[in-house]
């Protein structure tokens, strides 16, 4: 297992993370034998934002003794309320829910507080008014949380909150489909196949949501993704928008190569699921590779514009084209001072687009047209190299 680190918070965690809502339901043995599993294989990334009193209490003791060996994200906001789910923004019912997940999970702390849900400008000045984020704020104090996140399924509502440099870190969903969609659509249409399929004017990746993946890079914001396969339709040829199905594999490359994430959070409901993600670590390039995949989709028109997705080497030159384009577009969007991270992971490189020989190999083999030896000259002017 790699790991990644999850922004600027400190922590180091497992690509392939863990999303823990097809845990609820299950039988205690089969919770243990999937944790388990996840723990074994090196998962070190958890999310239960389930409120379900025995899920919480099935992960925390088949957490036990393991429990310093996987991080969690908790959430401010998901309640028990008579006898079902809610989502609530009562400061009186979210302390009261995160001491519950707290006490049954049998911990002192989680390390990631993460203000549940907030998917609109009216969620979050509720979030605000109620002090739903000064209690974030105040758990961190006390050391009950390590750092303070935000889950959301709406680009512009998580780019408010991320340009307010308090959130740590943002869960947000992600995958080559719903990267289609504009901002303002709900998390109810976001699983719709159809949204997708009739959409005549999808033409790649939405800029809103570009935005807010450079955005998180550019400010440390770590992204944990949540429906890397969306809800499992895209794993489907019958469901999925695209007409065909893609693998677990190819999803996971998808969301690892958008700007800003650090760990997918597939969810399991066996040790064979958590298996067939894992396979990611030992996958070739060729079996993460959804270059081909996307370019042959009429939706998701990508030319001109680098997917991060290095289908284009190998390089002669040993230059990690991906990566010069995603610190090139991270600096480009700054429209002014390129952010000091940004220049330091870019001239941290051993190869930079200074060391383009202009063979145009690249251009050959990128299967969206990407103009390559033109960024590799564009980068050496904006960083000097």
């Amino acid at each position: 297992m790699e790991y990644r680190a999850l922004g600027a918070t400190g922590m180091q965690v497992s690509r392939v993370g863990f999303g823990g809502e097809h845990l609820e339901g299950m039988e205690y043995r089969d919770v243990e034998a999937v944790v388990h599993a996840a723990l074994d294989a090196g998962i070190n990334m958890m999310d239960c934002f389930m409120a379900e009193p025995h899920v919480r209490s099935n992960i925390g003791k088949a957490l036990g003794r393991r429990r310093p060996e996987m991080q969690i994200q908790g959430h401010i906001g998901a309640c028990w309320l008579g006898g079902q789910y809610k989502r609530s923004r009562d400061l009186d019912q979210c302390k009261a829910a995160f001491s519950d997940l707290l006490t049954r999970m049998d911990t002192d702390y989680l390390d990631v507080g993460m203000i549940h849900y907030v998917d609109t400008q009216e969620d979050l000045s509720r979030m605000l008014e109620n002090g739903i984020l000064n209690y974030a704020q105040e758990l961190k104090q006390k050391g009950m949380i390590r750092a303070i996140g935000v889950s959301s399924h709406d680009p512009g509502v998580a780019l408010s909150l991320v340009e307010t440099g308090v959130i740590e870190v943002l869960m947000f969903s992600i995958n080559a489909a719903y990267d289609l969609l504009d901002a303002g659509v709900s998390v109810d249409d976001l699983i719709k196949a159809d949204l997708v399929r009739e959409g005549k004017d999808l033409h790649g990746i939405h800029p809103a949501r570009q935005r807010l993946y450079e955005a998180c890079e550019a400010r440390g914001v770590g992204i944990t993704v949540m429906k890397p396969f969306g809800a499992g339709k895209l794993l489907k040829e019958e469901l999925s928008p695209f007409g065909a199905p893609m693998t677990p594999i190819q999803c996971i490359h998808y969301c690892l190569t958008r700007p800003g994430v650090a760990s997918v959070l597939a969810g399991y409901r066996s040790p064979a699921e958590v298996e067939a993600a894992v396979a990611y670590e030992s996958a070739t390039p060729e079996e993460r590779d959804y270059s081909p995949f996307l370019g042959a989709t009429q939706l998701y028109s990508m030319a001109g514009n680098c997917m991060y997705c290095n289908h284009c080497l190998p390089c002669p030159a040993r230059i990690d084209v991906a990566q010069v384009n995603k610190y090139l577009d991270l600096a480009l969007v700054a429209e002014g001072k390129v952010p000091d991270t940004v220049r330091e992971h870019y001239l941290a490189m051993e190869t930079h687009g200074e060391d383009c020989i202009a063979c145009r190999s690249c251009e050959s083999n990128c299967p969206f047209g990407v103009p390559v030896v033109e960024r590799m000259k564009k980068a050496k002017e904006v960083f000097g190299r």
